[in-house]
């Protein structure tokens, strides 16, 4: 399939503005895949170091956050993007309200590792949890590739894959609905790893928000709250017209 590219303007210096926000979104998004990789194993592994690096890394994201979001708006008064660089900006300024998102969501994993690292003897569906986390983190990683190759097909892929990740969460809610119906005692605990887990859902939905993004930036069309079999239409319709 063949890859879409940034146009190009007769001013070189816009042509190296678009791309520097392209790529400083790109090295935002490095540093929250690394954020939840960490968060992941302080639950996981039962790590408070990392748990703590975690928390300590958020402010980095949400500096970059801000200084990504102003630079955006100086293009837009600057020099009055239409069309696909429009769509761009846009969707840049999208993109990372996500991301910033996504490393709150991390820190909470964060959080109730270390909360859960003073307690001893909890019943934890660790083996569930880890696919869980690293299916979010693949969809969080391919997202951010196919937004750094303006792909459509990847950004669809990705996108289907959330309701793979809502199966999963839902499964691990049963087994910890179990543990809680066994062990009364447990429940304040259970409830810290509920809390985890569905952080994790909602970084799933996240990379499918930037997927999203993706397309409207390629296609110019928003397909939010669209079903499965629209989303599909428009992504195979655009393949069809690139061959």
């Amino acid at each position: 399939m063949q890859r879409e590219t940034l146009g190009h303007h007769i001013s070189r210096q816009f042509n190296e503005e678009l791309e520097d926000i392209r790529n400083r979104v790109l090295a935002m998004g490095g540093l929250v895949e690394q954020q939840l990789r960490n968060a992941i194993d302080s639950l996981v592994q039962d790590n408070s170091e990392l748990a703590d690096d975690v928390m300590t890394t958020d402010y980095k994201v949400n500096a970059l956050e801000v200084s990504i979001d102003e630079e955006c708006v100086q293009i837009l008064a600057r020099r009055q993007p239409a069309a696909s660089d429009l769509r761009l900006i846009i969707a840049v300024i999208k993109t990372i309200t996500d991301l910033e998102r996504i490393g709150d969501e991390a820190e909470r994993v964060a959080q109730k590792a270390l909360q859960l690292s003073k307690v001893s003897g909890i019943k934890m569906p660790k083996s569930s949890l880890q696919h869980l986390g690293e299916h979010v983190l693949q969809m969080m990683h391919d997202a951010l590739d196919a937004f750094a190759r303006m792909d459509v097909e990847t950004a669809y892929k990705v996108w289907r894959e959330d309701r793979k990740v809502d199966d999963e969460y839902e499964s691990i809610m049963r087994q910890l609905m179990t543990y809680m119906m066994e062990d009364a005692r447990a429940i304040p605990h259970i409830l810290e790893i509920i809390w985890a887990v569905r952080a994790l859902e909602r970084i799933g939905d996240r990379a499918g928000n930037i997927c999203e993004y993706v397309i409207y930036l390629v296609k110019g069309k928003d397909v939010r709250h669209t079903t499965a079999e629209q989303m599909e239409r428009e992504v195979m319709g655009h393949l069809r017209r690139d061959d």
